[in-house]
């Protein structure tokens, strides 16, 4: 459904100086995000409101329901179920695609299924469309070579780490969160990059005076007690368990764990002991200003969010794939320590805390959101128009000609095609970005299937004012 805004105060346009360039009107923007895990929606999320309150009319799709017979949604599932279950077999599919340099055959076939639907779903008047998944970056990449998308296609990066299925030919715009990430995706041939800062709800900023106290007092948290605050994204997967006890074992912090939606996850913690364990909650600015450091284990929007926050965060015992790449990309951009080993932990805790370091860290995670929104990347969506001269009624075209073909929805949904092309696409989507891979650990052929395919050698072997926040930050 469409998200209606207002528009800006023209009053205030009025003060702007009289060499800048007029505001832009309002336009509709299409986004394509997936539900794999709560990332690549979280950031589709937030630039919908943005746009929508820059008074732009912004349509929103998931990827996994423009693939034909829930092929999308039992790929979520599976991913799933391969995280939880077989972290090996998802770091082998990572490295394999990452050498392979992006998806196979299988993948595009499946990904093929997609575009009709695609262009069937933008609306007639769509100024231009936006991904934040790199598999719609794939659809939107093919139907922009093939003539048929005549807007521009732009792909906001999630993750600080960009592994080659991000980059997909035929997109017009990369935007990017930092340098590090826009560098990596320069290397592999992307066009347009531009770094343009995360996109965050505007909840999460540093705390106002008072707030820090309030939101202990919320969580029941005592005053005078260093808290690290363990997240494990919106699934709740990796060795959590494992680094709770290190956290309490080390006496350096008291463990603060989220779960997400793991409830068995949630029970467990309860019954090792663990003092504070919650599960879902839409809450997380108050909890991370109740916290006093975040140690986390996949890179993703939960880092963003702390960085917004004034909250400085450690990777440890990051999860296979796109995790361990975020916590490299991260460390090196320094907005978080990656913690290799248990015996760095409790120094690394007690520095981000209450030493320099962790100030440091924290001014360098606000300096990744740009005080200008001209910087911003809504501003480049909206800019990412077609020159003059140039519009979108071809696309339209086209779109309006896929409806009334026959058999245009239904060519593509035998189940004979669905099944040859499935295992193989979703095992190439479980790369860098958080995405699927048909397995599950009570299949163990077919584990063996997909490492074999996947890895030849298997067959041989068996931007705010960072100043004046500062003070908040102490």
């Amino acid at each position: 459904m469409p998200h209606l805004g207002r528009t800006t105060d023209r009053r205030a346009a009025k003060l702007t100086l009289v060499h800048e360039e007029p505001r832009t009107a309002p336009l509709r923007i299409g986004i394509v995000s997936a539900s794999m895990g709560a990332g690549h929606d979280g950031a589709a999320a937030e630039l919908s409101r943005r746009l929508t309150a820059d008074g732009h009319t912004v349509d929103r799709w998931d990827l996994l329901d423009l693939l034909p017979a829930r092929a999308g949604r039992a790929a979520g599932s599976l991913y799933h179920r391969l995280l939880e279950h077989a972290p090996w077999v998802y770091q082998r599919i990572y490295t394999g695609t990452e050498h392979a340099g992006g998806a196979g055959p299988a993948a595009r076939a499946l990904l093929r299924t997609a575009q009709e639907r695609v262009l069937r779903a933008l609306p007639a008047d769509t100024a231009a469309v936006v991904s934040t998944y790199p598999g719609a970056s794939h659809v939107l990449g093919r139907l922009r070579l093939a003539g048929k998308l005549t807007i521009p296609a732009v792909t906001y990066l999630t993750d600080f780490s960009v592994h080659p299925l991000w980059v997909a030919r035929g997109i017009d715009l990369h935007l990017a969160v930092h340098e590090v990430p826009a560098a990596q995706a320069r290397a592999l041939g992307a066009a347009g990059v531009q770094v343009c800062g995360p996109v965050t709800d505007p909840r999460f900023r540093p705390p106002r005076a008072g707030e820090r106290a309030a939101a202990r007092d919320r969580f029941g948290l005592l005053p005078g007690v260093r808290y690290a605050l363990l997240v494990a994204g919106s699934w709740g997967v990796g060795p959590v368990r494992r680094v709770a006890a290190e956290i309490r074992a080390c006496g350096v912090a008291v463990p603060v764990v989220v779960c997400g939606r793991n409830q068995a996850l949630a029970r467990r913690l309860a019954a090792d002991g663990i003092e504070h364990v919650h599960g879902w909650t839409d809450d997380m600015p108050n909890l991370m200003w109740a916290c006093d450091v975040m140690v986390q284990n996949a890179g993703g929007l939960t880092s963003l969010e702390a960085f917004a926050s004034g909250l400085p965060v450690v990777s440890y015992r990051c999860i296979p794939g796109h995790g361990a790449a975020n916590a490299a990309a991260l460390d090196e951009a320094g907005v978080a320590r990656w913690i290799r080993d248990a015996a760095g932990l409790p120094a690394a805790l007690d520095d981000l805390m209450d030493g320099g370091p962790g100030l440091r860290q924290r001014i360098a995670g606000l300096s990744l959101f740009p005080a200008d929104p001209a910087l911003g990347p809504t501003a480049a969506i909206v800019g990412a128009r077609l020159p003059a001269g140039h519009s979108a009624p071809a696309a339209v075209k086209t779109a309006a000609d896929a409806r009334g073909r026959p058999g245009a929805r239904g060519r593509h949904r035998p189940a004979v095609r669905l099944a040859a092309t499935f295992a193989a696409a979703t095992a190439v989507w479980g790369g860098a970005v958080g995405t699927a891979v048909a397995t599950g650990h009570e299949a163990p052929v077919l584990l063996r299937a997909l490492e074999h395919r996947i890895d030849p050698d298997a067959r041989k072997t068996a931007h705010p004012a960072v100043v004046p926040v500062t003070e908040s930050l102490r």
